[in-house]
């Protein structure tokens, strides 16, 4: 590919990472809103929280759709109708009806599960196989971001009598400008082809799938993903805020911050261990290293509470927690090249399916008795639901054949 394309390419993912930045922006900012939305949809807390998780219902299913698209059709007419989605699904917001709200949310789900792999396909084409994890870490570390975002400025912003309208409605309006600007910019499968001179292997709609989920290698990376993953995305974006104000006894602004703190630290730990992985050319240490800063960070925070802040404990979580995109970079890497929207769409799919079946059982053994057993001994318990899980991964990960550089290399010379 020359470089005059590879640039376009380079600059078409700038403007994913816009979109990137708004998916988490919109996936993290009703949890500080929780009150407002439960008058708004006039409903109750409990359904409220549904509400938002079913955000990852749609996301996880609509993954695959993205992957097929992105494969078959690429990146600019797969994230223009991506950002279309969401911002549609952020206007629909603005409807009082709890019906509307289910709506909105699903379509949020659904327009943002093409961010992520749409961003990667975009960085896989405009950089280097040497430089793609450090890609995709900064794609994250963007990402989390808008997660810190949604929380860290949206929730003061609340806190200081800011309509939730007002937020919803330009949430939904610079989506759908973002989702023009990717049209315009992103370059065309026929124009790529025909400048680069590659021609593109012509698969069926259902095959990269099928090379993808027969490999037992692109299943395990699903698996640690979905795992790592789910403390952040469960835990801190959804009922984080609830958790610290009634079982730790938070105000509101403190409880916010202490759980966006996990966000902001992914914002340095995503490129750092992307970067790291890069560096030393392999995946598993780091994957196993940022796992384990994980589990000391949470049992810190609920043994040695006194150590220091709750929120540099949660900072320090989010900086292990972004070995949570090592598999991204290693199912890439363990599939053909030609299936590589489909392997994104893929680990996506599997990691917020784990997202969606945990979700309703942290919600049912811990969050319906928030209200009555909350305390000390509730957090604790909560967190080391966590932890288990997290181990889990760790155990996993022991199966995983490595696939960076030096492995590479090593299989190439025997």
């Amino acid at each position: 590919m020359n470089a005059s394309l590879k640039r376009w390419y380079v600059i078409a993912w700038l403007f994913g990472l816009v979109f990137y930045f708004l998916d988490y922006v919109v996936r993290s900012a009703p949890a500080v809103m929780i009150p407002e939305f439960v008058n708004h949809f006039s409903t109750t807390e409990l359904k409220l929280v549904s509400l938002i998780g079913t955000y990852y219902y749609t996301y996880s299913t609509c993954s695959l759709i993205a992957g097929i698209a992105l494969d078959k059709f690429g990146g600019k007419k797969s994230l223009f109708a991506g950002a279309l989605i969401l911002g549609i699904g952020c206007l629909l917001f603005l409807a009082s009806a709890y019906s509307g709200g289910v709506a909105g949310r699903l379509l949020q789900g659904a327009g943002c599960a093409f961010a992520f792999p749409g961003c990667v396909y975009l960085a896989s084409k405009g950089f280097s196989s040497k430089s793609l994890a450090t890609a995709v870490g900064f794609t994250q570390c963007i990402g989390m971001l808008g997660g810190t975002a949604g929380q860290f400025v949206v929730g003061p912003w609340v806190e200081e009598g800011m309509n939730i309208n007002t937020f919803w409605l330009w949430s939904g309006v610079i989506t759908v400008i973002t989702a023009f600007c990717l049209f315009f910019v992103t370059p065309g499968e026929k124009q790529a082809e025909a400048e680069s001179g590659d021609a593109v292997k012509k698969v069926g709609y259902l095959e990269p799938y099928k090379i993808v989920f027969t490999n037992p290698q692109s299943w395990l990376c699903g698996l640690i993903s979905g795992l790592l993953f789910a403390p952040t995305t469960i835990f801190t974006m959804t009922w984080g805020v609830a958790f610290f104000q009634k079982d730790k006894g938070f105000v509101f602004h403190d409880a916010a911050i202490t759980s966006a703190m996990v966000a902001f630290g992914w914002v340095f730990g995503c490129p750092l261990l992307g970067f790291l992985t890069d560096k030393i050319g392999r995946r598993k240490p780091v994957l196993v290293g940022g796992a384990v800063l994980m589990i000391l960070s949470f049992l810190q925070l609920v043994y040695l509470p006194e150590l220091y802040p709750a929120k540099i404990s949660m900072f320090i979580f989010g900086l292990g927690s972004g070995a949570a995109m090592i598999p991204y970079s290693i199912i890439k890497e363990a599939n053909p090249d030609y299936v590589k929207g489909s392997a994104t769409g893929a680990i996506n799919f599997i990691t917020f399916g784990v997202t969606t079946l945990v979700s309703p059982l942290f919600s049912g053994w811990f969050g319906k008795s928030l209200d009555i057993s909350s305390g000390e001994i509730h957090f604790q318990h909560s967190i080391l639901f966590w932890i288990g899980g997290i181990v889990f991964a760790v155990l996993i990960s022991l199966l995983l054949k490595e696939t960076g550089s030096k492995a590479q290399t090593q299989a190439l010379n025997t």
